[in-house]
């Protein structure tokens, strides 16, 4: 539903005029097609979790309005019962969304981290990350296996990174906050895959927010060239002989697009375009037609551009795999109490990828451990890798990212209420849950930790005591 505010503020007039000329001359008979956009209304999407359900799975369970996104397998648009009294029944609200099981994405969006081919195993690299959306998806195609490296300039907003990734339940991430230049630097052809969501002057996003029509009066395309193409020079520094990159922004700006990309080509002659996939309502790319265009008037979702690249192939030595590792021991590096936990854990933890920090316990995936600590102190990172948990005086306290990593089968004692349940929202809320007596005889007696699921899904840990479930709910996830 389009609102009159919003009527009023995506008026085709209140669009600045040299961009309206700008894109008459880049759309030709299409434009008057591209202003009528305007009339209609956003789209709103979630793209599920792939780490944690597939689509057949979440298709049954459901609880909103869904349509599937055309080009996106894992893409869906909801559609918010207005009628629905329940403030739960936004997917933004639903325990479902605390659970990990989807992410609220824009549906043009989803299309860059949905286009670069990742593998499980692969070291991948996402350059502009926060706040999340991309990285997420990638992390749900390495099911696990390799590295998700997200990184953004900016501290605060890779903040929020972290705990949208921690959310997803990825396991083998880090997250830093560098500058390009410098990581170049420091990991020299050393991933697999990257993504550059470059920051752009945003005239894709236009239709759908306002305020972005006052950041480019103030802030257009030439101030963000410079940028892009620094930015994308050193990501091709750090991308292995073979691997691919993907370049994409949410702008409509030939020189923000092909003329980067034409401008990287030129500058590195080991790079060369790939062909993307041409999907209902893609537009080629003006004059590389091997790229992508999306525009709001050919599909359901706003505009984006993406182009994927690839470096020429060399032969390479893996320097993190077939390494002899020294052994290690889990209880002599984080202490009886926190062993005993994590090896009642099925999930596997090596050892020899742990490390203990001021308290702090994280599992590193395997190539930052092989980073070596002098490496690993060049960089800033907000987060290493898993924090499993905090050792304070010999006592050991499972953490929330370690709750969302796991399965409900992955620990032997948890306690799964329905969706519909309203202690789940109590939970949420940080409040002490009262057990039934069935329920608290089904508690691993052993186990006083406690993993808390909905509908199958991990939430969180809590301590059973007395029939009633202390809350150990993350304080600054709460529902607020």
């Amino acid at each position: 539903m389009v609102t009159e505010f919003m009527k009023k503020n995506r008026e085709p007039g209140s669009l600045p005029a040299d961009f309206k000329e700008k894109m008459k001359q880049l759309l030709g008979e299409e434009y008057e097609a591209y202003l009528k956009s305007f009339e209609e209304p956003c789209h709103n999407g979630l793209r599920i979790n792939r780490l944690k359900l597939d689509r057949e799975t979440w298709q049954q369970i459901s609880p909103f309005s869904l349509e599937p996104v055309p080009w996106i397998e894992n893409g869906f648009y909801y559609f918010s019962d207005t009628a629905d009294a329940e403030e739960n029944s936004r997917p933004s609200r639903h325990p479902y969304y605390y659970a990990g099981l989807y992410y609220l994405q824009e549906p043009s969006a989803m299309t860059p981290a949905n286009l670069l081919p990742v593998e499980p195993g692969d070291l991948v690299l996402d350059i502009c990350a926060a706040p999340g959306g991309k990285s997420t998806e990638l992390g749900a195609k390495l099911q696990g296996k390799g590295l998700l490296f997200s990184n953004d300039i900016s501290n605060s907003r890779a903040k929020a990174l972290l705990k949208n990734l921690e959310m997803a339940g990825i396991s083998n991430f880090c997250v830093a906050s560098e500058a390009p230049e410098k990581l170049s630097g420091l990991l020299p052809e050393f991933f697999d895959k990257i993504l550059v969501d470059a920051p752009c002057s945003g005239e894709g996003m236009f239709r759908r927010d306002p305020d972005m029509i006052k950041s480019y009066e103030k802030q257009g395309p030439a101030e963000y060239v410079p940028i892009q193409r620094s930015i994308v020079s050193e990501a091709v520094k750090m991308l292995k002989p073979g691997g691919l990159l993907l370049y994409s922004t949410c702008t409509f700006d030939q020189e923000e697009n092909e003329g980067t990309i034409q401008y990287l080509l030129e500058q590195f002659p080991d790079m060369k375009l790939l062909e993307l996939p041409h999907r209902e309502g893609f537009s080629r790319g003006i004059g590389l037609p091997q790229c992508v265009r999306l525009f709001p008037h050919q599909i359901q979702g706003e505009g984006h551009f993406i182009a994927l690249l690839q470096k020429d192939s060399a032969a390479t030595k893996d320097e993190t795999s077939g390494q002899n590792k020294p052994a290690c021991s889990l209880e002599k590096l984080a202490g009886a109490e926190a062993a005993a936990f994590l090896s009642s854990i099925s999930k596997p933890l090596p050892p020899c990828q742990l490390l203990e920090k001021n308290g702090s316990l994280y599992l590193l995936p395997e190539a930052v451990a092989a980073l070596g600590e002098k490496q690993r102190k060049r960089i800033r990172f907000l987060r290493t890798g898993l924090l499993l948990g905090e050792i304070k005086k010999g006592r050991f306290e499972p953490s929330q990212a370690l709750a969302m990593a796991l399965k409900k089968e992955d620990y032997p004692s948890s306690i799964d209420f329905s969706p519909k349940d309203e202690r789940v929202i109590r939970y949420l809320k940080g409040e002490t849950i009262a057990l039934n007596g069935e329920e608290a005889d089904s508690l691993n007696s052993r186990f006083p930790w406690v993993l808390v699921c909905t509908g199958g899904f991990p939430l969180g840990w809590a301590k059973h005591l007395n029939g009633s479930l202390k809350n150990k709910y993350y304080p600054g996830w709460r529902w607020q």
